[in-house]
């Protein structure tokens, strides 16, 4: 399997309640609640150590709280490259309703400073020029308090620059920051894309238009997803449009993590096209079920994969697994 390093700047301890329904201003009682270390960039990690890859994490930490989180690499097989800076790494709630709705309070993470930021580039080359250097590189997530556009615009070029394969997953003036970046792959949500796009993306021929003029504009994998309605992916062989099984989505957190891991493992193995958007679409859908990420060993896996549609926007409807 493939070397990979994820990259979260701005990680977190999620604290996840399930409830029935929130009711505000009155005691919530939830079903379950779980803490766990996290972040989108730790989360991808997450699923591709469980798919077999060679993981390696950095980032920032609080070297205040930082026990969880190495806990957690150790248990996920994850190797540790996170920098360490004073304070404590944020805590995030996240409340999961049982019709689907999920509210998200999220702390602002730890100020990070120039030296901080040189210190972690000094630690990410070190991890790309070793003997075994990674295949792909992936930055997830929001930027820290302390660290500009123009900062995060120079780690990208910096690891764009050593030539390995960037992808980024990140929203707002990061997103646009990133796509100026020209990584290899990007994948926002029709949300996150509307204000770089210059309009709303609410129909599935607006967000081709723009996933073509990201691909266009010199990034090798566009990927635009639209929840329940599905991803569609440009690329230099064309593009196609997946949609999801339908299931019963408890909880859309960790769904855009898992659908870049999925889409990375299967680019990473050289699996053709549809498999890899069938593949990484289907365990998305999977994630949405429960907390956490999703689970290419779920008893009925194969079933979502068969069930997952995926059409070539030039050519004819595949459906059914391709294995």
């Amino acid at each position: 399997m493939a070397r990979v390093l994820c990259i979260t700047l701005n990680p977190a301890l999620d604290l996840a309640f399930n409830l029935d329904a929130l009711v505000l201003g009155s005691v919530n009682r939830p079903t379950s609640a779980q803490l766990e270390a996290a972040g989108k960039g730790v989360n991808v990690a997450r699923v591709l150590a469980e798919l077999g890859h060679s993981v390696t994490v950095s980032g920032f930490l609080g070297s205040e709280n930082d026990a969880p989180f190495a806990l957690a690499f150790k248990q996920l097989g994850l190797a540790d490259a996170f920098v360490r800076v004073p304070g404590s790494t944020r805590i995030n709630a996240k409340l999961a309703e049982q019709g689907g709705r999920v509210t998200d309070i999220n702390g602002p993470g730890m100020p990070i400073n120039a030296t901080h930021l040189q210190t972690l580039i000094d630690t990410l080359d070190a991890e790309l020029s070793s003997a075994m250097p990674p295949q792909a590189v992936v930055v997830a997530g929001s930027l820290p308090p302390g660290l500009s556009l123009d900062g995060f615009c120079q780690l990208l070029e910096h690891l764009n620059a050593s030539g390995v394969p960037l992808w980024v997953d990140t929203s707002g003036p990061a997103l646009n920051a990133a796509i100026d970046a020209h990584p290899a792959g990007i994948k926002p949500n029709e949300n996150e894309l509307a204000d770089w796009a210059g309009d709303t993306l609410d129909t599935t021929p607006a967000r081709l238009a723009a996933a073509k003029r990201l691909h266009q504009s010199g990034i090798a994998h566009a990927l635009v997803s639209a929840g329940a309605e599905g991803v569609l992916w440009v690329n230099a062989q064309g593009a196609w449009h997946a949609t999801p099984p339908k299931v019963t989505a408890t909880n859309t957190v960790c769904a855009g993590d898992t659908f870049v891991a999925g889409m990375l493992h299967g680019l990473l193995n050289q699996h053709d096209p549809e498999r890899t958007l069938r593949f990484a679409t289907a365990l998305s859908a999977e994630a949405v079920r429960h907390v956490g990420v999703g689970n290419a060993n779920a008893a009925d896996f194969d079933s979502l994969q068969q069930h997952t549609r995926i059409r070539r926007l030039d050519d004819s409807i595949t459906e059914g697994a391709t294995l």
